[in-house]
């Protein structure tokens, strides 16, 4: 009986079967699908938890799976609910854009602060005393962005 699922084994199997004549974006696709098998594969959570039992740390854990202690805590502390619902919300994060909008009404306070020639804090402070208008801006993804509005 294997250690891993039958998921990861056929993964693995596929990799075997492959040689130096196979496209290479071919052996890359194979790849990735044996690291995605292994990523959820029920044998590594099994195989913390007995660590656990036997008495191994979160530090020993991290350095045979080569990860730091948090994102061995991260990925498999706690039972099987808990973990989904902390891998779903990574991938929630994951999936919301990484860069700022372009198209947001008026200035961010980097820009307003290069415009007048002054420090982002200065510009904080222009808008704290009134001398500057600045709205803060939510998207339905949750960001928010500070946005200036310079008179004149």
């Amino acid at each position: 009986m294997s250690v891993l699922s039958a998921l990861t084994r056929a993964a693995l199997d596929r990799i075997a079967g492959l040689d130096a004549a196979t496209p290479p974006l071919e052996r890359l696709a194979a790849i990735r699908e044996l690291q995605s098998a292994l990523d959820v594969d029920p044998a590594a959570l099994g195989a913390v938890r007995a660590a656990l039992e036997a008495g191994a740390s979160w530090s020993d854990i991290a350095q045979a799976a080569q990860l730091s202690p948090a994102a061995s805590r991260w990925r498999w502390q706690g039972d099987e609910a808990e973990i989904a619902a902390r891998h779903e919300a990574g991938r929630k994060r994951s999936e919301r854009p990484s860069s700022k909008p372009t198209d947001l009404p008026g200035l961010s306070v980097a820009e307003a602060a290069k415009q007048l020639g002054v420090t982002a804090q200065a510009i904080y402070l222009r808008v704290s005393r009134g001398q500057l208008r600045a709205e803060t801006i939510t998207l339905p993804d949750g960001r928010s962005y500070k946005r200036v509005f310079p008179v004149g």
